[in-house]
This record gives structure tokens, C-alpha cells and sequence, in this order.
């Protein structure tokens, strides 16, 4: 590969769109659930991996976004149990491997013994240093847009701001991930190619990898494969290619 493509810088924040839990079990014609259990395990290897790597510093993964509860009724009955369960169980060891859990969406919708193991789980591990965990739960990248615009406006309306002060920086500032970089690598499983709503703002100048392998199938060798992808891609941020190889060479 020229030169000039090469990217050694490996990704600080990859992002994830778990999907293929339900076909994974259907393909093994077992329930639903069972390919939702699977794929608990799956998120406990991928976390593994990127907290063993000092150069990943956020990994965030995609949960539940805000159109999966037009899911049927019994089948968001179990992701939301599962997901409570996952917590209680994964909370102490996420804490005793210095990983910072970290919510973003509207988790109002959830039930309050839901919340408060949320809650729970982000004041235990705040102070952690050695990857930061973001789980999207009923996210969507049009709320979060939404969410900081009313915030914004609430502000200018209080006198704090002017609407000659509104610019990228400062709906930035107003958004989920404000306080994180933005994914350097998102990666969607499943052979679906599409973002689904997911941080729509902060996909921006994200590299994108799809592959067909199933969620539950996903593991270190395949994360790795996406990171050697991601490697192999120059970054131009509206730069042309030879401004780039300019800027890289001692």
C-alpha cells in the first residue's frame, strides 16, 4: 500500500453497533433471548481486549437505541431484564478493572431500580482511568441533537447566551459526548450498512467498517481485523492526500 494511505495512529474511541443477536439464534433455531445472552459475552470479550490496549481510551457500544421498543413487547421485557442482570453481575468487575461506565440516552424511560443500578454503576467506576465503558441505552443520535438544542435555547432565553453565540463548538458542548473525542472507528456487525441513528454529530469523520459477522460470532481477532483496516485509511479531515503525507513526514 503507497505510503502516503497509511494511518499508524490506531483508534482512541471505536464505537459499535452490536447487531445480529435474534438472527444468531434463529440461524440456530433457538429463542431470541439465547442469541441476547450471547452476545453479553461477546460485549465481555470486545471490553477485554480494548482495556488491555493503553491506546484505546473509549469504547462505546450501542445497547438499546430509542426505536428498539417498537420491538415486540416480550422481547423488550427480556433486553431490559438482561440488562439489569448484566449490570448487577458486571459492575465489580468492570470497577476492579479501572473501567469507567459511562450512560448516555434518555434513561428516564427505564424503571427506577433500572436507573439507580445505572447510577450506581457510573459513581462506582468515575474515578477509573483505564478505558472509558459508554453504553447507549435508549439513545439516538436525533435525541441527543435535540436534547442539547433545547438546552441551548433554555440558555439563551435565561440571558446566558445569544443566538449570535450558537456555533458547532457550542452545541458540542451541549451533546452526550461532549467531554470524550469523537470515535475515531465505528464498526457495525450483522451486514447491515447503516448507522441507525447512532451519534449522528459525532460520526462526522468517523471511519467506517461493516462486517457480516454476527454480534455473538464478534471477537478479539475480528475487532483487530477492523483495527488493521482503520490503520490501512488515510485521515484527511478535508486535506488532500498530499498535504497529509506533508504533515507525517519528520
Amino acid at each position: 500500500m503507497p505510503a502516503e494511505r497509511v494511518n499508524l495512529a490506531a483508534p482512541r474511541h471505536i464505537a459499535i453497533i452490536m447487531d445480529g443477536n435474534g438472527r444468531w439464534a434463529q440461524q440456530r433455531f433457538l429463542p431470541r433471548a439465547v442469541g441476547h445472552h450471547a452476545g453479553v459475552k461477546a460485549v465481555r470479550k470486545i471490553v477485554e481486549f480494548c482495556a488491555a490496549d493503553p491506546t484505546c481510551e473509549v469504547l462505546s457500544l450501542f445497547a438499546f437505541s430509542s426505536e428498539n421498543w417498537n420491538r415486540p413487547a416480550a422481547e423488550v421485557s427480556i433486553l431490559m431484564t438482561l440488562f439489569l442482570t448484566t449490570l448487577q453481575s458486571e459492575i465489580d468487575k468492570l470497577h476492579k478493572n479501572n473501567i469507567r461506565l459511562r450512560f448516555i440516552g434518555d434513561r428516564t424511560a427505564f424503571d427506577a431500580k433500572l436507573q439507580q443500578k445505572m447510577t450506581e454503576g457510573e459513581q462506582k467506576t468515575k474515578d477509573n482511568t483505564a478505558l472509558t465503558l459508554v453504553i447507549a441505552a435508549n439513545y439516538g443520535g436525533r435525541w441527543d441533537m435535540t436534547q442539547a438544542c433545547q438546552t441551548i435555547s433554555a440558555r439563551v432565553a435565561a440571558g446566558e447566551l445569544s443566538s449570535h453565540d450558537i456555533n458547532e463548538a457550542v452545541i458540542n458542548e451541549h451533546l452526550c459526548l461532549a467531554d470524550l473525542p469523537e470515535p475515531d472507528l465505528f464498526i457495525r456487525t450483522g451486514g447491515e450498512q447503516r448507522v441507525s441513528n447512532f451519534m449522528l454529530w459525532q460520526l462526522a469523520y468517523t471511519e467506517f467498517y461493516f462486517t457480516p459477522i454476527l454480534w455473538p460470532d464478534f471477537n478479539q481477532a475480528a475487532l483487530q481485523e477492523a483495527i488493521t483496516s482503520f490503520k490501512s485509511r488515510q485521515r484527511r479531515f478535508g486535506h488532500t492526500g498530499d498535504q497529509i503525507a506533508a504533515l507525517a513526514t519528520p
